[in-house]
């Protein structure tokens, strides 16, 4: 039919969708723009029936192979001492490489101060977990900064906001990765962020659904350089962070959902490497 389109391709006028899958097969249903190498992705893709020796040693090539756009890849939690430590260390170490030419992706962002540093430091990427911030603030009180954006919208598309509103208005070159999406309604709050990390059910769902030119819901472009430019902060957000300001700066759902995640991805590595050391090397080599 003349005119129609779905909603997945109204969406990806706005931003990159980033298939949240392990299994390589999706990806020519729905092709990246961008993907991620993380000990999560290893476990998997070990978990499939059919792995091969060689994907499991050169998934970031593969990946490269596939994606014509960004291929991050994870460093080795074990590195970090501390929550505090980790983020100061992890932002200064961006600093350094993006000045050498390497550029950094730093995740596990759960509060403003820390995607300020992140951009003033020059990170290539910074990821915000949206759904994870949400699901802290149903079950916890006393970040003064969640209790903040509650007055107004979800906790996790207020951080999205207010980040990406501060690396267009003050001309950061920080691309924005919103991760932990949970429907569709999470999609259409976020268009205009570089990246969208988008489960394949909700993708399925955008794919199925069509899209009329004169349907009364619009796909509304939430986050723009002209919105950024209208975007009011205080004094304390516009300070240069360092490595002191974060200790007061950093609520308790940015210290505890960094130190859950952190945890995690130490015991993804630690079994990635005993699976490893199970199948490796392979037989007859």
């Amino acid at each position: 039919m003349l005119g129609v389109s779905t909603e997945l391709d109204a969406v990806k006028s706005h931003s990159e969708i980033v298939p949240d899958t392990v299994i390589f097969d999706d990806f020519e249903k729905f092709p990246p723009t961008a993907a991620t190498v993380s000990s999560s992705l290893l476990l998997g893709i070990c978990g499939l029936p059919d792995t091969k020796f060689k994907a499991l040693a050169h998934v970031g090539g593969d990946l490269a192979k596939l994606v014509p756009g960004r291929v991050s890849t994870e460093v080795d939690a074990r590195l970090a001492y501390d929550t505090h430590g980790i983020v100061r260390k992890g932002i200064e170490a961006s600093r350094v490489l993006e000045a050498e030419g390497i550029q950094t992706h730093l995740t596990f962002v759960y509060s403003f101060c820390q995607a300020a540093a992140a951009a003033q430091a020059g990170a290539s990427v910074i990821q915000i977990f949206v759904g994870r911030l949400r699901d802290w603030s149903r079950n916890h009180t006393g970040d003064s900064e969640i209790e903040s954006a509650l007055r107004k919208e979800d906790p996790g598309l207020a951080l999205v906001t207010k980040a990406y509103n501060y690396i267009h208005k003050y001309g950061h070159k920080t691309k924005l990765m919103a991760a932990a999406v949970r429907n569709k309604q999470d999609v259409f709050n976020l268009l205009g962020v570089d990246y969208i990390i988008t489960p394949l059910k909700v993708l399925q769902s955008l794919k199925e659904s069509v899209t009329l030119p004169d349907e009364k819901y619009s796909f509304t472009r939430r986050l723009s350089p002209q919105s950024a430019a209208a975007f009011n902060f205080t004094q304390d957000e516009l300070q240069n962070w360092d490595q002191y300001s974060f200790s007061s700066a950093m609520g308790p759902a940015s210290v505890e959902l960094l130190t859950i995640g952190m945890d995690g991805y130490i015991n993804q590595a630690m079994r990635v490497e005993d699976l490893f050391g199970k199948i490796w090397p392979p037989p007859n080599v």
